[in-house]
């Protein structure tokens, strides 16, 4: 017991060194190419401590549900995740920021440049306390969110309460509800689509055969228009109607190719469930691949777009509602959410993977769909969403659902079979036809019970196929009970990091204001 703490007080240690590494090099950097400007090192510094803590907190949304489903291993989803977070903010994330996020204050209020990086300053620091603090907890919550608190509490404080754009924090407020309500919504439409047309079906490879190639396509239109709208928005702008034409270009040849290789695949797999879901594995991972890319390419500008404002405006002595970001911004931005990743992302990933609802290869697509086509859907109706609260609004769905269909079938035959024991008849009317040379009855009975006793778990049948479930064996399947789908302890303290985002980075970051105007 001794060497595991000390061997997990080391790790600890390590970890820290490693982030305190980076944000030294940093500093360093910024001090060499820019020594004219000493402050300037000291908020980028803090701009990578920002890209750290989005690593170690948001991205675990986009590879959870793939590595609590074992479709990937939780290195192998951690390198794909550097890989495809990092391009995305270097391919695509802009080269223009707006310094004002979302417009939450009026620029006309903020008296001049001084309170101005004054407050972009303490909206950085305040909104990466806030992600480290629920990083700690081990609860997702919204990085746009949280620089979006430190900005209303750095401007409240600088000003007064008028300086908040209230009608657009009204909008803001409403994606609480909105997202994951939708995220949860469609996730479940697409697991009971699967479970209904695949799973609940006698022959399941072959409903597979004919139903996965369709999904498939709606997975390359949904994500291909995703990225259309949101990935790459900073390199070419697209409306909606051009977006979903590129995407339902792009489902169609998706439908021509992938289905001879399911065909092909299917050969070699059997009726079992844990079979038909190997061929939603690669589909995942390229859903996993993109939704890290298109998280690179947007949220990077949390971390990098207040030392741009910064950096813009000590350069022209003027404030400017939009800088440029110089690459070595980007670079920064880049790695830090890569290094925060890798360090301290794997507690995030393993809660949003499996410390909400049990994960398989089907539960985690249907919550890679929910969030590419809730942001569709939120873009062509004008609707504030977060890809946070989608994420996490899936895996809730995903679990509700699963607890639905159990308390729905608990009772039927074929609802346990279709949850626990889906070959049971199968096996029984196998044997029943081979002991049906037997004269005695009850020889045969008897025979048949240790059977199922043995084999499927179960103490009481009848010599038929049918299965006879005693109140006994009932109460018994009634104990895997909502704690198997869906943890609510887990729920709540999310839901309560979610409710407490704004308020409590923007309450940190109008302390930091305060405490940078004192010294400076």
């Amino acid at each position: 017991m001794t060497n595991e703490i000390n061997l997990t007080n080391r790790n600890k240690f390590y970890k820290l060194g490693i982030a305190i590494l980076f944000l030294i090099m940093v500093m360093l950097y910024t001090l060499i190419y820019h020594h004219d400007m000493p402050f300037l090192a000291f908020v980028a510094m803090v701009g990578g401590y920002m890209a750290l803590n989005i690593g170690a907190n948001d991205v675990a949304n986009n590879v959870g549900p793939a590595v609590g489903s074992k479709a990937l291993t939780l290195t192998g989803a951690i390198i794909i995740a550097v890989i495809f977070e990092a391009s995305g903010a270097l391919i695509a994330g802009g080269d223009v920021v707006s310094t004002i996020n979302k417009g939450i204050i009026d620029p006309k209020l903020i008296a001049d440049s001084d309170v101005f990086i004054r407050i972009m300053l303490a909206a950085l620091l305040g909104g990466a306390f806030w992600l480290n603090i629920a990083t700690a907890v081990g609860a997702p919550v919204s990085t746009t969110h949280s620089i979006v608190g430190g900005i209303i509490g750095a401007g409240i404080t600088s000003s007064s309460f008028n300086i908040v754009n209230w009608a657009m924090m009204g909008k803001i407020a409403a994606s609480w509800v909105i997202s994951p309500v939708l995220g949860g919504l469609v996730a479940a439409l697409f697991l009971y689509i699967i479970q209904d047309r695949i799973f609940h079906q006698e022959d399941t490879l072959e409903s597979a055969k004919k139903m996965l190639p369709f999904l498939i396509s709606i997975m390359s239109f949904a994500f291909i228009t995703y990225l259309a709208l949101k990935g790459l928005k900073k390199i070419v702008k697209l409306d909606i109607t051009t977006a979903l034409f590129i995407g339902a270009i792009s489902g169609m040849v998706t439908y021509l190719v992938v289905k001879p290789l399911i065909l092909k695949a299917s050969q070699q797999l059997s009726n079992e469930k844990t079979d038909i879901n190997q061929l939603f594995t690669i589909p995942l991972i390229f859903a996993a691949a993109l939704l890290c890319f298109a998280h690179g390419a947007n949220d990077v500008a949390n971390a990098i777009g207040p030392v741009s404002a910064i950096y813009d405006t000590m350069q022209s002595g003027e404030m400017a509602q939009k800088a440029t970001i110089p690459i070595w911004i980007m670079v920064i931005g880049a790695l830090g959410i890569a290094f925060g990743l890798a360090i301290y992302g794997p507690k995030l990933i393993k809660t949003v993977g499996s410390e909400i609802t049990d994960l398989d290869q089907t539960r985690a697509w249907s919550i890679a769909m929910s969030s590419a086509v809730v942001v569709i859907v939120a873009s062509t109706l004008g609707l504030p969403v977060s890809s946070t609260h989608i994420a996490i609004g899936g895996v809730f769905g995903v679990g509700y659902l699963r607890y639905y269909l159990y308390y729905k079938y608990k009772d039927e035959i074929e609802g346990v079979k279709a949850h626990h024991i889906s070959s049971i008849n199968k096996k029984l009317t196998k044997w029943n036809n081979k002991l049906a040379g037997l004269e005695d009855e009850n020889e045969r009975t008897q025979l048949l019970n240790r059977i199922a006793t043995k084999e499927l778990k179960l103490k009481r049948v009848k010599t038929s196929d049918e299965i006879n479930f005693s109140k006994k064996e009932i109460k018994k399947l009634s104990k895997i009970n909502r704690k198997q789908y869906i943890r609510g302890k887990v729920i709540v303290k999310i839901i309560t990091a979610w409710l407490v985002t704004v308020p409590m980075s923007a309450l940190i970051g109008g302390i930091l204001y305060y405490g940078i105007s004192l010294v400076w």
